[in-house]
């Protein structure tokens, strides 16, 4: 589990994160206002799916009445058919937040919209258990807006479910244009052929701050934990981005400045 402080600012909670990696990551929280927005925008989609439910449990339920109440009493039919119409909703309620943060890497429509996402206190990516902690506990953090007032008056700015399910929602990493670091020449070259030749796609923003904190802080490390971390780090990122083999003569420093200039430039494309 990786180590957390708080490191507030006038305007934004920031976070460092020390990962696994023995990495720091400095990250901001996404804030009261963000959150909202988001939740508002995916309250909005589920409202939608579950209209379209409604709908088309009506019709089905109908049906329902006229086929079984030869067999049933007509008012315990009822009372089956109102069960089983709340137990499918809170499992849609509950799902779609299971579904899309497991699958989408911590984010659901809105968060997507708003640029925020979730991420463990390690600052890895939420699995299925994460996201559903998170979910079965919003019910209570929206009661009495339970969940609002902790966020507020929590440095970390966690609702309960992020207690328990130990995670954090911060503001999306957007590459930035320059960096403090030096990238040597062959770096483009290969992070040309790494857009052609592996998959980038399974990076999160989270790895790629971490590969910018490694590049940025690598010249005050000692020789030899240089050599381990980056190790350490380039054969992680080569099985995220399934490289089958990095060319010759390829150093893991090399490497990681390739994959950085590499998401880098992908990623503007997308803004």
């Amino acid at each position: 589990m990786g180590k957390l402080k708080s490191t507030p600012t006038n305007f934004f909670n920031r976070v460092t994160i020390q990962t696994p990696e023995s990495v720091e990551l400095e990250l901001t929280l996404a804030g009261i206002g963000s959150r909202a927005y988001a939740l508002l925008i995916d309250y909005i989609v589920l409202g939608l799916i579950l209209v379209v439910f409604l709908i088309a449990w009506g019709f089905l339920s109908s049906q329902l009445l006229d086929l079984l109440d030869y067999f049933f009493g007509i008012n315990e039919l009822r009372l089956w058919l109102v069960a089983i119409y709340l137990f499918i909703t809170f499992s849609i309620y509950i799902g779609y937040f299971v579904l899309f943060e497991t699958l989408w890497q911590g984010q659901t429509p809105g968060k997507r919209y708003g640029k925020i996402r979730v991420i463990r206190d390690d600052a890895r990516p939420v699995r299925l258990q994460q996201a559903t902690l998170r979910a079965l506990l919003r019910p209570v953090d929206d009661l009495w807006f339970l969940g609002v007032f902790l966020i507020i008056f929590s440095k970390r700015e966690k609702r309960l479910g992020d207690w328990l399910a130990g995670t954090l929602v911060v503001q999306e990493e957007q590459p930035i244009a320059s960096a403090s670091f030096k990238i040597s020449d062959q770096a483009q070259a290969l992070a040309n052929q790494l857009q052609t030749e592996a998959d980038l796609s399974p990076l999160q923003p989270e790895d790629f701050a971490m590969i910018r904190e490694y590049l940025q802080r690598r010249e005050a490390m000692t020789s030899q934990a240089k050599a381990k971390l980056s190790r350490q780090l380039a054969d992680q990122v080569k099985d995220m981005i399934a490289l089958e083999k990095v060319p010759s003569g390829v150093t893991a420093n090399l490497f990681l400045e390739a994959v950085y200039l590499a998401y880098q430039q992908l990623s503007s494309q997308d803004y």
